[in-house]
């Protein structure tokens, strides 16, 4: 049977909705850690609480990113995205006329701003469903590739801050949400063949499989590290050169855009030569990296190009961990998207918590970096003892179209 090329494959305007549902959705969702150095400096926030304020997003992201993945299963994926932009754009607007005025309310703000997070759960079924096998790499890579959203935070948002003052830029991204949302509409189509809804015993069915606990695993150390330091580097190179908000914002956009827009390629990549060659090489690349950075760097522009190699590595795993996901779990994709999704926020959530814990009891960062290298040696080892067994099994040539 002769493959379709990837523009006949799919649905076009589908992708593009997901890539810019998702896209909004995170930019969002990271955006205390751009406003973070105002908004620390007015509420008087220590350097803990800095880095639970910006944690708290991705850790509440994760957790509902399992609710957003059983929506996506019983209503559909465009219906699920609907809801949750739905949520965000109110809580923006709660947050930009009445305002934030506690380190308890911006703590609150993030529980709210996790649901943008969510999205992840719901833009990336919805691409794929329409994907077969052989271009799952590329179509999730697209759609994924809404990461760079955070980007876009950290390039915009300090800047508005300094002009507007930080409470407004919650009104200003609203302007961008809502035509993004009304495109949404327009654009996303559900795909045909969906699978039925699951049922309560067979989501715990699916956590039953030790193969789901990997790539929760392998995920929380790519998505994690990605996530983690796009929340906060720009309050990192604020503490650690003294680079005013603006700049260290163009800091971490540079490094947040290298990770993102790598994600495509990374899927690319893992189509080409199978995810999990892809994969191995990136925690290799990472774990090196973020070694590197945690040693703590005499010049800003040194830690730069470190955090770029690392965010290229984590932004190119990023892409091969969901080339494999769909070959191992199509018909479970929704839930698997959400487990992996939440796991993914769950690093994010450790590593921008133990930034501001380690700042705060050691005086340096290098613990929370160290550590974090080190999940990416385990996650290596981790994926060396089951590839064998992958590719014998269900990732076996006669079984898939996908180099695995």
């Amino acid at each position: 049977m002769d493959k379709k090329s990837f523009l006949q494959a799919g649905h076009t305007p589908t992708l593009l909705a997901a890539f810019l549902y998702f896209d909004l959705a995170f930019m969002v969702w990271v955006i205390l850690g751009p406003l973070g150095v105002g908004i620390a400096k007015d509420l008087g926030l220590s350097h803990a609480e800095k880095g639970m304020m910006v944690a708290t997003p991705v850790l509440a992201g994760a957790l509902l990113r399992i609710v957003m993945g059983i929506l996506v299963d019983r209503l559909s994926p465009k219906k699920a995205a609907i809801i949750g932009q739905v949520i965000v754009i109110g809580a923006m607007l709660y947050a930009w006329q009445v305002g934030v005025h506690s380190y308890a309310e911006v703590l609150i703000l993030g529980l709210f701003l996790g649901v943008a997070g969510a999205s992840f759960a719901a833009a990336l079924p919805l691409a794929s469903r329409w994907y077969p096998a052989e271009h799952q790499g590329t179509a999730m890579g697209i759609a994924g590739a809404g990461n760079s959203g955070t980007a876009l935070a950290a390039l915009f948002a300090p800047g508005l801050a300094a002009a507007f003052g930080w409470t407004n830029v919650f009104g200003i991204v609203l302007i961008p949400l809502v035509i993004v949302l009304i495109a949404f509409c327009f654009l996303a189509k559900d795909a045909p063949d969906a699978p039925p809804p699951k049922t309560f015993a067979e989501y715990l069915k699916v956590l039953k499989d030790k193969d789901a606990w990997w790539f929760m695993f392998f995920y929380s150390v790519t998505f994690g590290g990605f996530v983690g330091l796009a929340s906060s580097l720009v309050i990192y190179f604020n503490t650690q050169y003294g680079l005013d908000p603006k700049m260290a914002g163009f800091f971490t956009a540079g490094c947040v855009f290298a990770g993102s827009l790598v994600r495509p390629i990374g899927g690319n990549v893992a189509d080409r030569i199978g995810g999990v060659k892809s994969l191995s090489v990136m925690y290799v690349f990472a774990a090196i990296f973020l070694a590197i950075v945690s040693v703590g760097l005499p010049e800003a522009w040194m830690a730069l190009a470190a955090f770029v190699g690392a965010m290229l590595a984590l932004g190119m795993g990023n892409g091969a961990v969901f080339q494999l996901v769909p070959q191992r779990f199509r018909k479970e994709i929704g839930v698997m998207t959400g487990l992996v999704g939440m796991a993914g926020g769950v690093g994010g959530f450790y590593l921008a918590s133990s930034l501001g814990y380690s700042k705060q009891l050691t005086g340096t960062y290098q613990a929370g970096f160290l550590i974090f290298a080190g999940l990416a040696v385990f996650a290596l080892i981790g994926l060396t003892s089951v590839k064998t067994r992958w590719r014998t099994t269900w990732g076996a040539s006669h079984l898939t179209a996908a180099k695995i």
